[in-house]
């Protein structure tokens, strides 16, 4: 039995979601007539069975379904493709509406080269006029040896620079709800710097008040311990006991009204209550994201180290954890009107 995720159009390839077991990839590609891509179904089967994420599936799905349309639509075989022919697949990109993103398009070069040395066994070959780079890489996907030099095409991305909220408008957010089930929410994201996937998984078993840790499962299914704050901890003990519906699901954060009384708290639902605060308190930055990245810039403000920052945001890596300590333009501001006020004398000693 399966479920359409997109309506097949005529000359299209689409995507649809399997009713299958937990072992097989929910996500098949199809082509026009109806039938499988083997090429495609295999190696997302095989990214099923390293034990991914039904999130992580479903981008390379639609990945490479971008990629069907361009490439296979036309009759050509895998094993003609080459990083010069990424070219053209990048042009393509560029050349439709709505267009990318250059780290959308990067993305999808990354899983195009995946399928290519999963079935071959080797990186993609290069081509007349290829972008060259001999830098050691190993494939996020699993694939390939480490300290191989590859030849790769990748769009220069745009730095992001993302402001901290301000301490006002984090204050005209939060009172903004009224329900304790908002609150301990917000809090988590906030007090200690959660992601909108981490809090929706959470388990009420993964919260022990007496102790006030929690048990986090982040990305990569990696589990972290994390204290929980007293507001938080409040917060949290008001929801369980005064406003949590009772109900056989055991996901943390549940529905408190209408037809989804008792269900787990969807993604849509969580986009939906933060669309509606943002709007009813005049704070149009506010999201998960945001949130996150004010709560490492204060911790990092307070003086917390970057490891333990590490460890609290569940990062693999430390170059991620600095990405998201970058001080704000007023902070830098601040540090050095306090530095120019140590430097006193010695200003003094250069006056006219």
């Amino acid at each position: 039995m399966a479920e359409a995720l997109v309506i097949p159009m005529a000359n299209k390839f689409h995507l649809v979601r399997d009713l299958s077991p937990a072992s097989h990839c929910p996500y098949r590609l199809l082509d026009p007539s109806g039938k499988d891509v083997v090429s495609v179904n295999q190696f997302l089967e095989a990214q099923c069975l390293r034990g991914l994420s039904l999130c992580s599936l479903r981008i390379y799905a639609y990945d490479l379904l971008n990629f069907a349309r361009w490439w296979l639509r036309q009759g050509w075989q895998l094993s003609g493709l080459n990083e010069h022919a990424l070219l053209d697949y990048v042009r393509f990109q560029l050349d439709n509406s709505p267009r990318p993103s250059a780290s959308t398009i990067n993305h999808r070069l990354t899983v195009v080269r995946c399928l290519y040395r999963f079935h071959f066994g080797h990186n993609l070959p290069g081509g007349p006029q290829c972008v060259q780079s001999s830098y050691k890489t190993r494939s996020p996907l699993g694939y390939g040896k480490p300290g191989r030099h590859a030849t790769t095409l990748r769009l220069k991305q745009p730095r992001r620079i993302i402001l901290p909220l301000t301490p006002e408008q984090v204050a005209s957010f939060w009172h903004s709800f009224r329900t304790f089930r908002d609150l301990s929410l917000i809090a988590l994201m906030l007090l200690d710097g959660l992601r909108s996937a981490e809090v929706r998984r959470i388990q009420l078993h993964d919260v022990d008040l007496l102790s006030g840790q929690l048990r986090v499962c982040g990305k990569g299914r990696k589990e972290r311990i994390v204290p929980l704050p007293p507001d938080a901890l409040q917060a949290l003990q008001w929801y369980l006991h005064m406003e949590r519906p009772q109900t056989a699901h055991h996901h943390l954060f549940v529905s408190l009204k209408g037809p989804r009384r008792g269900q787990p708290l969807t993604e849509a639902g969580l986009r939906s209550l933060f669309r509606h605060h943002r709007r009813k308190s005049q704070v149009p930055s506010a999201n998960p994201h945001r949130f996150r990245h004010t709560f490492g810039s204060d911790m990092v403000s307070a003086g917390v180290s970057l490891p333990a920052l590490m460890h609290l945001m569940g990062h693999a890596s430390i170059h991620t954890t600095m990405l998201y300590v970058e001080l704000s333009p007023q902070e830098i501001w601040r540090q050095y009107q306090l530095a120019v006020l140590k430097r006193a004398p010695l200003a003094a000693c250069i006056q006219p």
